[in-house]
């Protein structure tokens, strides 16, 4: 196995280094009074062509056909349905445009030695480093997920949320007043990492983590690097119940099935692994195998641009491969069946009374509901909603129900043509910067800084 990548948040995950300590709690100054969406809701039995979804104290009070008569009532016109949850990423390197490859690669390994990655990716990344703080460079990629719809993400670096808020939920970090995620970039290699690994594993069988992200045979089917590493996690006895591999495009059918029958989840972004190797996971053989599988954008130097353009991707890939996804069921990759793969099922993924108030309202372009949101694009959202705050929203809207009216951290954007209003702030301020202040942090060190709105 090649020398781990060098850097503190690849460094940090090797070691299997995290957050122990809670972050303050997330909390706006002022929730929104209590307020209900209405259009389309996709609900955990079915999309309903016309519903209503009732806010109230940041939970989801009422899920209804019929209209409430006690609170206010935005009439969307859109389709509403459970915050995207992206499972796979590095957002601390989303602030970078994407890389254009020069050559396919057998594996991860080869490529993060290259010299083209080195000078576009790593350097730039090492630049940053110097100037700006871990949670700068997270804030901006937050913004970018948030903007897609997304309200949680996987992959940050501990580091950037010790002190601050996380202005997206960051699902391997601390969660609903609990830490019970861990995440390893890569399999230990030789004694590099191994009681770190190990102490996962321990936390694993005591019954203390219920979701375990791990890079995993990341390459070309028949790369026989990825197939040592491949018997290496099944040696150290890495595949568990809550084991979330991510990638696998090395794995072969058998493999897929071997790691299924030992409870394993997948993580799959396509776009990377085509972008990389030419080929990617045989996702439609692990769904066959009976594998929970959910979606990453991974990052932009190889990844999607957005959680809604990888599902697309997803899409074709199945397609490609002879296994034809229902839209319901793609849906499910980024929402439901995402939320289990997370071990946040109980919380997220769903809108029904009680869960926390993470939802979208996306234009409505299609009269099928799970079809609109596979066709969406980020230009298509309208409303994002994180336990109850209005994050991002048309400016109308924004207005009509944040009960934050002013703030240093509330700003008026331009998002693909529309006009959109985001607020970056939570109860404190102090340490929670405003969208307009990260970016000129970023581009004051590095001027390249890959843009959210293009």
């Amino acid at each position: 196995m090649a020398e781990p990548v060098k850097g503190p948040f690849e460094a940090a995950y090797a070691r299997g280094i995290v957050n122990e300590l809670p972050p303050p709690t997330r909390r706006r100054r002022a929730l929104a009074a209590p307020f209900a969406l209405h259009g389309g809701v996709i609900t955990p039995s079915g999309a309903w062509s016309s519903g209503y979804v009732t806010v109230a104290a940041g939970e989801i009070t009422r899920v209804a056909k019929t209209k409430p008569t006690d609170v206010r009532v935005l009439e969307t016109d859109g389709v509403i349905l459970p915050g995207l949850l992206d499972l796979h990423g590095h957002p601390e390197f989303n602030v970078f445009s994407a890389w254009e490859p020069p050559k396919l690669y057998p594996n991860r390994y080869a490529w993060r030695r290259s010299k083209p990655y080195q000078a576009l990716v790593r350097d730039p990344q090492n630049v940053l480093l110097t100037q700006v703080s871990p949670k700068t460079q997270t804030r901006y990629a937050e913004v970018r997920a948030l903007v897609g719809g997304v309200t949680g993400i996987q992959g940050a670096s501990g580091a950037s949320t010790a002190s601050s808020e996380p202005l997206v939920r960051n699902l391997d970090q601390w969660a609903f007043g609990a830490h019970r995620a861990r995440s390893m970039v890569d399999l230990p290699s030789g004694t590099f990492g191994l009681p770190s690994f190990q102490a996962v594993m321990k936390r694993i069988t005591a019954g203390d983590v219920n979701a375990f992200y791990l890079h995993l045979s990341e390459g070309r089917r028949g790369d026989d690097v990825s197939a040592k590493e491949f018997q290496r996690f099944l040696d150290l006895g890495g595949a568990t119940p809550v084991t979330n591999i991510i990638h696998g495009s090395a794995l072969s059918a058998d493999d897929l099935h071997t790691v299924a029958g030992l409870g394993c989840r997948l993580v799959w972004s396509p776009q990377s692994n085509l972008r990389l190797y030419g080929e990617t996971t045989l996702a439609g053989e692990a769904i066959a195998a009976g594998m929970p599988v959910a979606l990453g954008a991974d990052w932009l130097p190889s990844g999607s641009t957005s959680l809604l353009a990888e599902m697309k991707v997803a899409r074709r890939e199945l397609a490609r491969q002879g296994r034809p996804i229902a839209a319901a069921d793609l849906v499910a990759m980024v929402t439901s069946v995402a939320a289990r793969v997370a071990g946040l099922d109980e919380h997220l993924g769903s809108i029904a009374v009680g869960r926390p108030a993470d939802l979208v309202v996306l234009e409505r372009h299609h009269a099928d509901a799970y079809e609109n949101v596979c066709l969406a694009d980020p230009s298509w959202v309208e409303l994002v909603c994180i336990g109850g705050d209005v994050t991002y929203a048309r400016a109308d809207w924004f207005g009509e129900l944040s009960a934050s009216a002013t703030s240093s951290t509330i700003e008026d954007l331009t998002a693909w043509g529309k006009p959109m209003r985001l607020d970056t702030g939570f109860q404190g301020g102090a340490d929670v910067p405003s969208l307009s202040a990260v970016r000129t942090q970023l581009t004051g060190a590095y001027p390249a800084v890959g843009p959210i709105f293009a």
